[in-house]
């Protein structure tokens, strides 16, 4: 079973497909963790994130373990990351390892769960079940605001307020894999919702699709 989880920053991406994944002992695979990686070694290499062919040679020599090195959390790497995803190149280079990994999961698992921007819609279009997960802007602002003071990060809220509507723009309108839901994606707001009930009511929709 491949499940796809899609939605902007900071809606809870990460936290549901984890937990999916722990409870149905599936593989699970960060996507945005693949195009970070690729800013993180395009900006500690010195190069413009929006120079597509440097950048592109940066995302076909990519391997495991710069998908989990340290620092890809940082607001400067996610800045890079959405301009570098927003390259067609780079996102052809990386899109053979997402599909591997959603069809022959690692370690023998029985099924994936991928979580992104465009797993629902270009990634995995034929995956079981397709849920977009999303917030008002403001509710997501705080939240990545939080996130940034607990990691020791000095962050100023309306810089990151401000930030995260550039990238939901630039995610939202880029020509290539835009960000939005899949036509037969469930829509699920997690706004006034915590990760307890967001993982009950995706629980629901997974069951009801399995066999």
């Amino acid at each position: 079973m491949i499940i796809a989880v899609d939605g902007p920053a900071a809606a809870g991406k990460g936290t549901l497909s984890r937990n999916i994944a722990e409870a149905f002992d599936f593989a699970h695979l960060d996507t945005g963790s693949i195009y970070r990686a690729t800013a993180k070694k395009v900006l500690d290499n010195g190069i413009d994130p929006e120079d597509d062919a440097a950048c592109a040679d940066i995302a076909r020599n990519l391997t495991a373990d710069d998908i989990t090195s340290d620092g890809l959390r940082t607001e400067a790497v996610g800045q890079a990351a959405s301009k570098v995803s927003a390259i067609p190149a780079v996102r052809a280079a990386l899109l053979d390892f997402q599909r591997d990994f959603a069809n022959t999961p690692p370690h023998g698992k029985a099924g994936a769960v991928l979580d992104g921007r465009d797993v629902g819609t270009v990634v995995c279009p034929e995956a079981q079940v397709k849920i977009f997960i999303t917030a008002d802007t403001e509710v997501r602002g705080e939240r990545r605001f939080k996130e940034l003071q607990s990691a020791g990060q000095n962050a100023i809220y309306a810089r990151v307020l401000e930030e995260m509507k550039e990238r939901d723009e630039r995610d939202s309108s880029r020509s290539v894999a835009p960000l939005k839901p899949a036509d037969d994606a469930i829509v699920i707001d997690t706004g006034k919702l915590d990760a307890q009930q967001v993982f009950d009511q995706a629980l629901e929709i997974i069951r009801s699709r399995q066999p």
